[in-house]
């Protein structure tokens, strides 16, 4: 049976012409990974994923591309939600270490600023900075404007919004 064929009944439900098919293309995509990710287990758990969705996902191939075409799209992808992924985890984990050192220097200095760091540690960037720009720094509205592109309007909305969220969650904090 050539792939068409199998093709052709693994989209109709064939558990054995999809089997088929994926047998054949099982090591042109391991290979492929391995030249991508440069690291054979990686090949081989992306490979095993990009099986798993073809499975899921087999009734959706419209035969426009060749079907190993269609695997490596497949298997791209989820490198790249994977590259993605490890990204994020990276930033998170020196995003924590950096708010940990500060929470350090803050509690050897003898200041009560660890549970605001901690509040606003949870607040999104785009309110946290011209917090800390206006109130530990100094700056004007106009000053944090120039810094980040925003209208002064802008900047003071946040900076009130914000701090109305801080001063609340420090009022919890008391509270407990």
């Amino acid at each position: 049976m050539d792939e068409k064929d199998l093709i052709q009944k693994a989209t109709k439900g064939d558990t054995l012409a999809l089997s088929k098919l994926l047998q054949q293309n099982y090591s042109f995509l391991v290979k492929y990974l391995m030249k991508v990710t440069l690291h054979p287990q990686v090949a081989e758990d992306l490979t095993q994923e990009t099986m798993v969705k073809c499975i899921e996902k087999i009734q959706l191939y419209n035969g426009e591309s060749k079907f190993s075409s269609w695997l490596i799209t497949i298997a791209t992808n989820l490198f790249i939600d994977q590259q993605r992924r490890k990204k994020l985890e990276k930033n998170w984990l020196e995003h924590e270490q950096a708010l940990r050192k500060m929470k350090w220097n803050v509690a050897n200095m003898n200041e009560e600023w660890a549970d605001v760091l901690d509040i606003l540690a949870q607040i999104d960037e785009e309110i946290r900075m011209p917090i800390v720009l206006k109130h530990y720094y100094g700056y004007s509205y106009g000053e944090i404007g120039k810094m980040m592109g925003l209208a002064e309007g802008t900047v003071k909305s946040r900076v009130s919004n914000g701090l109305k969220n801080v001063r609340k969650e420090l009022a919890d904090l008391e509270g407990e």
